[in-house]
């Protein structure tokens, strides 16, 4: 009996954490839908009709991939003609591995570490059956074969990969025959052993064409006379090949579990190895050759087999290889004491059929499943035993859905897959460690949750399967690990992040769905710059900010920055803030003495806040007080100085006769009109939108009598008129209070509230402009005009209670400007921490680049800190990218353009075009027919025969797009540097004159293309004469 050195976990030998999976099968688009057809007993092995030429022996049992000829290329950064040649192998394999790295929560470029990935393919019939047919052999030998041959040669698979999604480890293509995607999962783990990447994808793609075609029986062979996988049953006579594809995300355990992610299930351990000459011929089993793998797997593991609870066998269905699959099993149990029938068996053939070089992987995913969920899922179409098998066999077929219970130990279980030719491998899996429980009372309240795509339908398709998959109607167990903290972390930090975006905020699953439904979207054009504004007195109010001062640790510190000086002014900051003032009683912050310091703070903290989080602004605006935070944050003054200066402010102010302010919907012109020896505009907000100032008798005055006229008035809660004449006496002493500190030259950019305009050096290091801002009137709807007219596409946040800057501010530009309220207002409801991330989520949306926070208590142990989230994955917009066969169809080109795609936003390597492949990538396109189109009408005044055209519809024959116009960009279409070779080439024979690469390179547009060929013709025209 060999013997197995049992380990004592993961702190003896290190492990590989299955973090991610994902897989297309037949039945299936995915792996929850695999899983709950397996759960149900579905078979998707389908019955066609039988076709009247079909040979003798023909079978009409298909087990097809739906939907194998679609593919989103823009999304990958594929031109369509590129994708229409691509093996649909290759392509299905790339859109399962972003699959997988998205449900590991791993995205490529912001990912710490190197990404590997390993996989192989089945044979290539697309490129036999369906491209070549339709090609001229003289232009396919003549013409860039290398186009066709990296979207289609095996050799390319994962190296296309990597380039595509900007993996940095090794990329190994496999090819074993049927064990080819388990063994890339062992050769990955080994890697991930060995340090050579810290991330792995391994898995395999295989389709069979025609998907319709059955295939023929031939006695003594290995596919099913029936049209039915048996596999281990007395009957079994044969398989049933498919398609499909899937991919498995390996980190090493210890790195998955420190980094929060979702663990699936374990790898203790796996093997490859060769059968050798150790058979009766080159395609047939060896029960030595699997007992070795089956041995070296359990030792590499450190497990005894005793501790199995199941088997995925490889399981074909077949006369010969089921019992050779089962006697190897013995000879490995049996000696450890395992009774007759104790360890369940069974093969996924059996619902989709043998899917080739796909087919270990499934299995793989499978058992991943089942020893997650505690499930074993029937093997179809068993009856009895195979005779040829030992009746005391320690396997039982499972043959119905069967609990798997956790016993004494952790559930483990061994997937086998053995290709022909002999090359045989076994993994070894264990259940997922058990997550810490009763993390519920830690993830209450509001998340920030953002949603991204690469378009905006796909947007919209992204949003609708978020709340699908939060909703209540889901039900519970579709919402396993939706604990809302996980949920928000996963969707910030563990996804790409695209320029179409939504976001919301949500205290629990069933609000997200909601508010999901009714989310808003932003369409980001690179990086927004952001501008500050700062309220004045008259928005604060007592517990403004308390909630921050809560749940915001950044906040609440720089508060009591501020609260440690203004201490020293005899202000208690913190109990001005702490709490709200109680119902029925006066305000404390009406005082003006109180209430600058109070704003001040809050704003100053709110602003180091959005600073910390990334958001650097590009122009500062206050209004009245709030020029004092914006001159603080631009570095004019210390914070210690400012803080004593708007204490003295307020005292000199609140020192002063009291009177009274009035907003009236009056111009500038007419608000002037009235205005006298008591009373002075103290404000022009906007147009139509003055504040006037003075005594209680001037107002009152003035107020009645514009309410004879009809003009709307509203008193302002104050208790001086500010920015009046009023305020006269106090701005020579506040002027020698200024005169003592140092003043220095902002280094942001801000506006004066004196002028409207930006303010200038002299301005800011001057005490007595400083004085003469607490008394000159606010031109604020004139520093709106100038700060947009600046930088028009700047986001606007209000850092201060209440949005009555934005409301300014939209009246002076107009609703487009959409200003963002951070905190609310004395009278909004809600809680801070609500408003605040909304505020965050408008202005990651709009690409303001901020950095969007952990959820409280993120940082921790693992145990504490979030985790990633089953979320669904970004939506493909596939459409048909297929060439016919010939004889169904159409040949290979000419072919229909496809629509003109927008700049590709999908994943691509850094250092990429905006098309999302490098000037120096693969070859996207094979050969196409020489010269243009057949003309057609052109929409932007070009004529048939302009050499802008023409060179259009050498593009458009190569790229297929439709639409191409003389300023499209090559490499924004989609191309790439071989594309520019190409169109050279065809551009110079069609022109009949040699055009240069390098200079189209540095310009690659249609134009410049048309402008090199009329030059060319030119010059070899001038050289023909003169000879």
């Amino acid at each position: 009996m060999e013997e197995y050195e049992e380990s004592g976990g993961p702190e003896d030998i290190e492990r590989i954490a299955v973090v991610g999976l994902a897989c297309r099968v037949p039945g299936a688009d995915d792996a929850a839908g695999f899983w709950g057809n397996l759960t149900h007993g579905v078979e998707s092995i389908e019955r066609t009709a039988v076709r009247q030429d079909a040979p003798e022996g023909y079978v009409p049992a298909v087990a097809p991939l739906r939907g194998a000829e679609d593919f989103d290329a823009r999304f990958f950064g594929m031109t369509p003609r590129e994708a229409d040649l691509a093996d649909p192998q290759h392509r299905l394999f790339l859109e399962q591995c972003w699959a997988a790295l998205e449900d590991a929560g791993c995205d490529p470029e912001r990912a710490e570490g190197r990404i590997g990935v390993w996989g192989g393919t089945s044979f290539n019939s697309y490129l036999v059956l369906n491209v070549l047919p339709g090609l001229d052999r003289d232009k396919l030998l003549g013409e860039y074969p290398a186009a066709l041959l990296h979207g289609n040669d095996k050799d390319y698979l994962t190296s296309r990969v990597a380039h595509r999604l900007g993996l940095t480890g090794p990329a190994v293509t496999v090819q074993t025959a049927c064990s080819t995607s388990l063994v890339a999962v062992a050769e990955a783990a080994r890697a991930l052993l060995d340090y050579q990447c810290d991330l792995a994808l391994a898995g395999g793609a295989s389709l069979k064409l025609p998907q319709d075609w059955g295939y023929v029986h031939e006695t003594g062979g290995i596919q099913s006379p029936d049209g039915y996988c048996r596999a281990f049953d007395a009957d079994a006579a044969g398989t049933v090949f498919g398609s499909g594809v899937g991919v498995v995300a390996l980190k090493r355990l210890s790195d998955a579990l420190a980094d929060g992610d979702r663990v699936h299930a374990v790898i203790l351990g796996a093997a490859v190895n060769n059968d050798g000459a150790r058979k009766t011929g080159y395609t047939a089993p060896s029960v030595d050759g699997q007992v070795q793998v089956l041995h070296d797997a359990y030792s590499a593991a450190g497990v005894s087999p005793a501790t199995i609870g199941y088997i995925e066998a490889h399981g074909t269905g077949t006369a010969i290889g089921d019992p050779v699959e089962l006697a190897a099993l013995d000879e490995v149990f049996a000696p450890h004491g395992m009774a007759p029938e104790s360890v369940p068996v069974g093969s996924v053939k059996t619902n989709i059929g043998h899917l080739n070089a796909a087919s270990g992987v499934i299995g793989l995913i499978k058992t991943v499943l089942a020893v997650r969920e505690g499930l074993l899922p029937a093997s179809l179409h068993y009856r009895r035993r195979n005779p040829r098998t030992n009746e005391k066999s320690p396997f039982a077929v499972v043959d119905r859905l069967t609990p798997w219970p956790a016993g004494e130990g952790p559930r483990r279980a061994g997937v086998s897959s053995f290709g022909v030719g002999g090359t045989n491998a076994h993994v070894v899996l264990e259940e997922p460690p058990r997550p810490p429980c009763a993390r519920d009372a830690e993830c209450g309240g509001e998340q920030l949750l953002v949603v991204s795509a690469h378009s905006e339908e796909a947007l919209t398709r992204a949003v609708s399967g978020l709340a699908d998959a939060l909703a209540p109607a889901a039900g519970q167990a579709a919402r396993d690990g939706h604990n809302l903290r996980d949920v928000a972390h996963t969707l910030a930090h563990r996804r790409r992040r695209f320029p179409h975006r939504a976001a919301v905020v949500a205290k629990d699953p069933a609000e997200a769905a909601d508010a999901l439904r009714r989310a808003g979207a932003e369409h980001t054009r690179g990086t927004a710059p952001v501008a500050f504004l700062f309220p004045g007195q008259g928005t604060q109010y007592q517990g403004m900010a308390a909630g921050l001062l809560r749940t915001e640790p950044e906040f609440a510190r720089h508060l009591d920055e501020v609260g440690a000086l203004l201490a020293a002014e005899g202000i208690e900051l913190r109990a001005l803030l702490d709490t709200p003032a109680p119902e029925g009683t006066a305000d404390p912050l009406v005082d003006t003495r109180l209430a600058q310091p109070a704003l001040f703070a809050v704003e100053y903290a709110l602003a180091r806040w959005w600073q910390a989080r990334g958001a650097h602004p590009v122009a500062l605006l206050g209004h009245s007080l709030g020029e004092w935070t914006a001159a603080c944050l631009a570095g004019v003054f210390t914070l210690p100085d400012a803080v004593r200066l708007v204490a003295a402010r307020g005292r000199l102010m609140a020192e002063l006769p009291r009177g009274a302010m009035l907003a009236v919907e009056l111009s500038e012109t007419e608000a002037t009109g009235l205005t006298g020896p008591h009373l002075g505009i103290a404000a022009l907000n906007a147009p139509r939108r003055c504040v006037l100032s003075g005594t209680e008798e001037a107002v009152r005055a003035v107020e009645a009598r514009l309410a004879g006229r009809g003009v709307q008035t509203r008193r302002l809660d104050t208790s001086h008129a500010f920015h009046s004449a009023m305020l006269d006496p106090m701005t020579g002493p506040f002027a020698e209070l200024v005169a003592r500190v140092p003043l220095r030259t902002p280094d942001i950019p801000f506006l004066s509230d004196v002028t409207g305009t930006w303010i200038t050096d002299t301005e800011a290091t001057s005490p007595a402009y400083w004085a003469r801002q607490a008394r000159a009137a606010v031109r604020f709807g004139d520093g709106v005009s100038e700060l947009l007219a600046a930088t028009p596409d700047a986001v606007l946040l209000e850092l201060g209670p209440g949005r009555a800057l934005g409301r300014f501010a939209a009246q002076v530009a107009g609703p487009a400007v959409r200003p963002v309220t951070v905190l609310r207002g004395a009278r909004q409801q809600g809680s801070d921490r609500r408003y605040l991330l909304g505020a965050l989520g408008q202005a990651w949306t709009r690409g303001v680049p901020v950095e969007l926070p952990d959820a409280p208590g993120d940082t921790g142990t693992p145990d504490t800190r979030p985790r990633v989230a089953d979320l669904p994955g970004h939506p493909m917009l596939r459409r048909r990218h297929w060439i016919d066969p010939p004889a169904t169809g159409p040949a290979a080109g000419p072919r229909p353009p496809h629509d003109r795609p927008e700049p590709a936003t999908g994943p691509r390597p850094a250092g990429a075009t905006a098309s999302g492949t490098a000037p120096d990538g693969p070859a996207p396109d094979g050969p196409a027919p020489d010269g243009p189109a057949p003309e057609r009408p052109v929409p932007d005044g070009r004529t048939p025969g302009d050499p802008a055209t023409r060179v259009a519809a050498l593009w458009q024959e190569l790229l297929g797009i439709e639409g191409i116009g003389p300023d499209d960009d090559l490499f924004m279409l989609g191309g790439d540097s071989l594309n520019a070779s190409q169109l050279i080439s065809r551009a110079s024979r069609h022109f009949g004159a040699e055009l240069p690469l390098e200079e189209f390179l540095d310009e690659p547009t249609v134009r410049r293309m048309a402008e090199l060929a009329v030059r060319a013709q030119t010059h070899d025209a001038a050289e023909a004469v003169q000879q």
